[in-house]
């Protein structure tokens, strides 16, 4: 049976997007999965592009 892939998509105004993207990213590395990030932002780079720097199975692109 082929394997079920997801995609979740995060979007509004207020806080707790981030967090609930990474947290859940961050459960499937951790369960074996290979996880894709992007995030449309403006401005700079943010801090959370670090996490690829310790689990390798997780990418991200900004």
């Amino acid at each position: 049976m082929k394997e079920k892939r997801y995609i979740h998509l995060y979007t509004g105004d207020g806080k707790g997007k981030t967090t609930a993207a990474f947290g859940l990213a961050v459960r499937a590395a951790c369960a074996g999965l290979n996880v894709y990030i992007g995030q449309f932002v403006k401005g700079m780079e943010y801090s959370e592009v670090g996490v690829q720097k310790v689990m390798s199975n997780i990418k991200i692109e900004q």
